[in-house]
């Protein structure tokens, strides 16, 4: 199917797995992902932590690989191999000189739905997550940042930490691997997305030969929507110098028709450039802190805007009147025409500078396409951009930045 408004193609195979491509002239190198719409959330309490687990585990051997030889396939040639998970997605993808194409759509779909998870394996990946749990838990700025989802989304999969705990990794079996993956293993919706100079006829044709007797398979699974939210305030004592505190609450979810302009004001208050409002006031006019960011994360069903900093816990409080006193603002004094243009100029360039990465726009494109059923072209994102008027971002500040909202999870040193 060719979209004429679009510059990326699809082509959706008899078991429902759909083939996303966009070529890109002038490249050697080609950008391959294998995208299941089955995340952390979709797991049972019991199984918190079995979708990160198999992140790993697809890595560890096949029916015809052993883990040596999956590492290797493609390092031996200089290309890259990797996974990640999110509360939402499994995503296994890689990158590889074009002429080495063939051998990354082989692999790809090799450890994505031939992994044979053996018993040794299991047990050596299980000490590495473990690790992999000490290291988070020793480092403050990201343990409070996983602790927090669990005050926005208590008693909810989404406030779960991605990597599950340590009683559950320690008794995670082949079986909880192999069950897990066939109650949610749907082919309607698998993206195996590419980004590189290859024609989207050899595309479709490679991926068709190693993927189409992949069986067709659909499930009936509904995703669990998060109960009513609850404005929660809790301190720690924590062995750190500084203190750091995340603040937050729900918001907007990936189908919302007012997502870009929230994602917008979001941007403003605490995105990445330096003249966002919470660092021109908290770092560059008060010195109070190194960093400060604010990030809007969109689910399905609902969405997560979280502020994080760390400062001199003499200084906490005041930072955090600071924060809500840039909330308040936006609240009650709209932009005005030269400071609205700039907000949106800003945002534009952030998000053409973001698609000039192949790898990450092929990684976009497959979540896109799982979560909406289309890739909007960025013209077209531009123009919803030139949209956005300072009473819609008023009103979404008035919505949505009001203070007596907000949660708190704050770590002070003890």
């Amino acid at each position: 199917m060719r979209n004429e408004m679009t510059e990326y193609q699809i082509y959706t195979l008899p078991n429902g797995i759909r083939i996303a491509h966009r070529q890109v002239a002038h490249t050697k190198i080609v950008h391959c992902g294998i995208m299941l719409d089955i995340g952390s959330r979709d797991e049972q309490p019991h199984q918190s932590g079995l979708v990160h687990f198999w992140e790993h585990m697809a890595f560890k051997g096949t029916k015809k690989r052993k883990s040596y030889h999956i590492i290797n396939r493609l390092e031996s040639v200089g290309g890259e191999l990797n996974a990640y998970t999110t509360k939402e997605k499994v995503c296994f993808y890689a990158s590889a000189l074009d002429i080495h194409f063939d051998k990354t759509v082989e692999l790809l779909t090799d450890i994505t739905f031939n992994s044979v998870f053996p018993d040794n394996q299991i047990e050596k990946e299980r000490g590495v997550i473990l690790e992999e749990m000490s290291m988070y838990e020793d480092s403050p700025e990201d343990a409070i940042q996983d602790e927090f989802d669990e005050y926005v989304f208590s008693d909810h999969q989404l406030g779960v930490n991605i990597l599950g705990t340590r009683e559950h990794v320690k008794s995670f079996t082949k079986k909880d691997l192999q069950d897990f993956i066939a109650q949610n293993l749907d082919t309607s919706k698998i993206v195996f997305s590419i980004v590189g100079n290859i024609s989207f006829k050899k595309a479709v044709q490679r991926v068709e030969k190693y993927v189409a007797d992949i069986p067709l398979k659909n499930t009936d699974n509904k995703r669990i929507e998060p109960n009513l939210y609850e404005v929660k305030h809790t301190i720690f004592e924590k062995s750190s110098v500084q203190a750091h505190c995340a603040l937050g609450r729900r918001a907007l979810s990936i189908k919302d028709e007012n997502r870009l302009a929230f994602f917008t004001l979001i941007n403003l208050l605490g995105g990445p450039g330096m003249n966002s409002r919470f660092n021109l006031s908290l770092r560059e006019k008060y010195g109070l802190v190194y960093g400060i960011d604010a990030n809007f994360t969109s689910y399905t069903d609902t969405g997560f805007l979280g502020i994080y900093f760390a400062t001199d816990p003499a200084n906490l409080e005041k930072a955090i009147k600071l924060i809500y006193r840039e909330m308040k603002i936006l609240r009650e004094k709209p932009l005005g025409e030269v400071q609205l243009r700039s907000v949106k100029e800003q945002l534009m360039g952030q998000l053409a500078m973001s698609e000039e990465s192949n790898q990450s726009y092929m990684l976009a494109m497959a979540k896109s396409i799982l979560d909406l059923d289309y890739v909007q072209p960025l013209q077209q994102i531009f123009e919803s951009i030139r949209k956005i008027t300072s009473s819609d971002l008023q009103n979404l500040a008035n919505e949505y930045l009001n203070e007596e909202e907000f949660s708190s999870l704050i770590y002070k040193p003890g």
